[in-house]
């Protein structure tokens, strides 16, 4: 696995015809297996000998790995993505409620709002300079503002914590960065924590924190944070990607863009074939068999870290068509029969949220700007860092004009 990450799609048709489940070697030497076939990631992750616990990650458990390896972080942290079981159930049961769908559709106008204010922004720009860097100045800040009005997260914090993410996720990470970006990030978030504390409000953390008060075995200090880190992470890095992958797909594909214009397709459409045809997470850490295990054939060793392929089953032709690479919002796999948002206990809890928001936040921005066009050729876009997220890390756009101002 390349740490500096890269667009996946190439090495996954590569490895796809070789077979559903590979062999590759992670960051440090260290060795893993990948599951990119779609029938086979499925059942992988659904299967009852899979855990998410590091106890059963064999080199970690034998001190096999080192302090500053950059994917420890998704292993060790202590929250829901970290555990099985009943201890899964406990932890993903204190902030589901938050996110029901009927919770979720409340949240509409709100997001509604946040992101006709942060249009307003692309106008200014746009009418000042031409050119607005779309994932910055709109893709980044409306899910970070969301999760962190959720969350009770202080304006004060925001960027570092988002900056702190994009370093941990980022898998070519130096070791000493690696360890001081983790440090950082548990200190801010403690932080937000003891303002909550001192001050409780609406919010889940305040939320979590007279859970804990009420009962400590609900949930411990280190399984507060631990929540925190995985909702302030994947609460905004993976709809951040989502909302620019969309876009780009939709400027390079304007007969697509057009079907939803003359209703043949819908806003929805747009999200579920994105989210299959260029996942917002590429490889997603970590999963260990209890027990050597064969999927498609291959047998995968006990505790063996496994990364999720969510960026190549997408594309896997046996699940999706021959055309499996063609963006198209009329296919018959679309409509949610993609693994992007994950299979099983552990399926995203925050996958309404990230459907509304990417949703209004398309709708919204092809509304108002109708011409918006990449304002470079697309092969030009800088990749993103690492190989867990899946995206660019710049997107510049030339808006047109202004729809209101017609």
């Amino acid at each position: 696995m390349d740490p500096a990450g890269g667009c996946p799609h190439a090495r996954n048709a590569r490895l796809r015809e070789r077979g559903a489940v590979a062999a590759v070697v992670l960051p440090g030497d260290v060795p893993g297996m990948l599951v990119l076939g779609h029938d086979a990631l499925r059942e992988f992750l659904a299967h009852p000998d899979v855990a998410k616990d590091a106890r059963h990650f064999t080199a970690l458990a034998e001190g096999r790995i080192p302090p500053g390896w950059p994917l420890r972080t998704f292993a060790t942290v202590r929250g829901m993505t970290t555990a099985d079981g009943d201890d899964h159930r406990r932890l993903r049961s204190l902030v589901s409620g938050a996110f029901t769908a009927r919770r979720v559709a409340a949240l509409r106008p709100r997001v509604e709002r946040l992101v006709d204010d942060l249009l307003d922004t692309v106008a200014r720009e746009a009418a000042a300079g031409g050119v607005v860097e779309l994932r910055s100045r709109f893709a980044l800040p409306l899910p970070m503002r969301v999760i962190c009005e959720l969350f009770g997260v202080d304006e004060e914090f925001r960027e570092r914590l988002h900056q702190l993410s994009s370093r941990i996720v980022a898998t070519g990470t130096a070791p000493q960065e690696a360890l001081a970006a983790n440090k950082e990030m548990v200190e801010v978030l403690a932080r937000v924590a003891a303002a909550r504390a001192a001050q409780p409000g609406a919010d889940l953390t305040s939320a979590l924190i007279a859970a804990r008060a009420q009962d400590g075995d609900r949930l411990s200090q280190e399984e507060l944070i631990g929540t925190l880190i995985l909702f302030v992470v994947a609460g905004h890095e993976t709809t951040l990607n989502l909302i620019t992958n969309a876009v780009r797909a939709l400027c390079g594909h304007r007969e697509q863009l057009d079907l939803v214009r003359a209703g043949a397709a819908t806003w929805t459409d747009v999200v579920e074939e994105t989210l299959r045809w260029d996942s917002p997470v590429s490889y997603f850490p970590f999963r260990y068999p209890t027990r050597d295990l064969t999927v498609d054939g291959t047998v995968i060793p006990r505790g063996t870290p496994v990364l999720a392929g969510y960026s190549a089953a997408g594309r896997d032709p046996a699940a999706h068509g021959p055309d499996a690479d063609r963006f198209d919002l009329t296919r018959r796999t679309a409509g949610g029969r993609h693994l992007s948002l994950g299979h099983g206990a552990h399926y995203c809890l925050g996958a309404p949220l990230a459907r509304l928001e990417a949703t209004v936040a398309l709708e919204r921005l092809f509304t108002r700007f109708p011409d918006l066009d990449l304002a470079v050729p697309a092969r030009e876009l800088p990749a993103h860092a690492g190989f867990v997220g899946n995206s660019v890390r710049r997107l510049p756009v030339r808006p047109g004009p202004d729809a209101r101002e017609r």
